[in-house]
């Protein structure tokens, strides 16, 4: 198993680009891993590999996925964030707190935040909505990843229409939150909601906007017509 490892390793050295590797530390605040592989090379390479590992039993690459989150590395943790997905039939409620663990332990940027939530952790939820009440309970805690986690595992269901009143309530949960990686994470999830929810996220938003921070305003109106962003952006 290790070998395939050593090979994604091998070939994301092999592909990073100098252009990459100079504008990669921009997209983030704090200092991040990274080989410099264009985003679209590593979906490439992940996808490749996948076909090496999908034969194994859930438990194998969960333990391949954990190693690659492991490294440290941006785009490692964007192969694993492929390859998690394609076991949603093979997910049980119990795997909630493997994921739990893994953002504690290796999320340290948005982007690998919002890559392994918003499909994996959004997938497991469709599958097991009873287990969305312990996501929404990572809102409460100190961990900023977890935060975030909490609001962008809803993000892909969000866009179909589903989890409007969990939306609400985690948005509510975070609403002044000073981090504006929540703030962003939060108002991220009303601007999907809003795609099938437009007067309910609007009437929220009313409701919120003294107290709710500018950055997390902005993003929930983001597709809503001008008159309804006009509107929502009133203070008084």
């Amino acid at each position: 198993m290790n070998q395939v490892i050593q090979r994604v390793r091998e070939e994301l050295k092999a592909s990073a680009d100098e252009k990459t590797k100079k504008s990669f530390q921009r997209f983030f605040k704090e200092e991040v891993k990274y080989y410099g592989v264009k985003t679209g090379t590593v979906g490439k390479i992940a996808k490749k590999y996948w076909n090496e590992v999908k034969s194994l039993g859930k438990s194998e690459i969960f333990s391949l996925c954990e190693e690659l989150y492991r490294s440290g590395y941006t785009e490692e943790a964007f192969v694993a964030a492929f390859w998690l997905p394609n076991l949603v039939e093979k997910f049980e409620p119990s795997d909630l707190a493997v994921f739990k663990e893994w953002i504690e332990k290796y999320i340290n940027n948005w982007a690998k935040c919002d890559g392994f939530c918003n499909h994996t952790i959004g997938d497991f939820i469709e599958k097991y909505p009873d287990c969305l009440s312990e996501v929404k309970s990572w809102a409460n805690s100190e961990n900023r990843w977890l935060k975030r986690a909490a609001a962008v595992s809803l993000i892909i269901p969000a866009k179909k229409g589903m989890f409007l009143r969990e939306v609400f309530e985690i948005s509510g949960m975070l609403l002044n939150d000073e981090d504006d990686i929540v703030q962003k994470g939060y108002g991220w999830l009303l601007k999907e909601a809003s795609r099938k929810h437009q007067n309910e996220v609007f009437n929220y938003v009313l409701k919120n906007r003294k107290t709710m921070p500018r950055t997390a305003l902005r993003y929930a109106i983001e597709l809503m017509p001008k008159e309804l962003k006009e509107e929502a952006m009133k203070r008084d």
